[in-house]
């Protein structure tokens, strides 16, 4: 089999998770099953993030969302319906609308990415983005990045004193 096309192939599979999870966070009414659905959706991005060659962005797609965010989602939601027994269900509104505006954005999203020059080149090779990027904050941006730091560190810490307050 021709590299190029197992490349492609795998490119597409990963395209049509992403979209088609993406199709069940949208259209389905629980929102338990939406909420697993987007796990898929977020694993087909950071996978498109590889196979496009951005590690770095692929492994900050795994870890702050779905390792952060979506394990908080899925917990905040599940554990709102057991406190409070409610029937969780949400519902499609407008759906001719929305899959017009979808199919125009579609559209548009193709047009753009035809007219691009690698669009008919095949894949790029892979060059590790994460060692390149550490150098920058370790060498050239450090002052910002321990700025950052200490800033979200502040932050932290006025939060926890915040809720310590409110809940003496």
């Amino acid at each position: 089999m021709d590299k190029n096309l197992l490349a492609q192939l795998v490119f597409y599979c990963f395209a049509a998770v992403t979209v088609g999870s993406a199709a069940v966070v949208v259209f389905s009414k629980s929102i338990i099953r939406s909420a697993f659905a987007l796990l898929f959706t977020f694993f087909g991005v950071a996978a498109l993030y590889a196979y496009a060659g951005a590690d770095f962005l692929a492994a900050t797609q795994m870890v702050i969302y779905v390792g952060g965010i979506l394990v908080l989602l899925l917990f905040g939601v599940m554990l709102t319906h057991k406190i409070y027994n409610l029937q969780l269900k949400s519902e499609t509104f407008q759906f001719i609308p929305t899959l017009v505006v979808a199919l125009a954005v579609f559209v548009a999203l193709a047009v753009c990415m035809m007219r691009t020059h690698w669009f008919n080149g095949g894949p790029t090779p892979a060059v590790p983005t994460t060692a390149s990027i550490g150098e920058l904050l370790m060498k050239d941006y450090i002052l910002p990045f321990e700025v950052a730091s200490i800033l979200l560190l502040i932050a932290l810490i006025g939060a926890a004193m915040i809720v310590r307050r409110g809940s003496e």
